[in-house]
């Protein structure tokens, strides 16, 4: 005797996690553990990806605020300074410090601009610029 079972509850194959009939897409148990691993991996890819753009775009603001800081001190120490004529925005002058007088001085004349030499009391601090804000900038290569 041939024993035929059907399972003939539409329901009960609606609620069924896996596919049972014959000819059903075939499947495999997921390994769970293995797929958080991977899925982890991924995302401590892309998130140490993000912090090192993140950092990059730190280390450009804090150059250009320390170079804020040194226009700012240049600029305080152009207004601190004497000198007997206008700043004209765009062009190079010289910070020098007169070692007998203890004064800082902006000049136009830099250490190669004289006939003979500098004078001996000079000291050359900074070649800077005057930018178009009031601001002042230092130059590293001279002209």
């Amino acid at each position: 005797m041939k024993i035929k079972i059907t399972d003939q509850d539409p329901d009960r194959h609606n609620h069924i996690e896996y596919p049972m009939e014959i000819g059903g897409q075939a499947f495999a148990p997921v390994k769970i553990e293995q797929e958080k691993d991977r899925m982890l991996a991924v995302a401590q890819l892309s998130a140490q990806q993000e912090y090192d753009r993140i950092m990059e775009s730190v280390a450009i603001l804090q150059r250009q605020a320390q170079a804020l800081q040194r226009r700012m001190q240049l600029t305080e120490m152009v207004h601190a300074a004497k000198f007997s004529f206008v700043p004209i925005p765009g062009k190079n002058y010289w910070l020098v410090e007169n070692t007998k007088k203890s004064q800082i001085i902006l000049t136009p004349m830099g250490p190669s601009d004289w006939s003979f030499s500098a004078p001996e009391e000079y000291k050359y601090v900074a070649y800077v610029r005057c930018l178009g804000d009031q601001t002042w900038q230092e130059i590293i290569e001279p002209d």
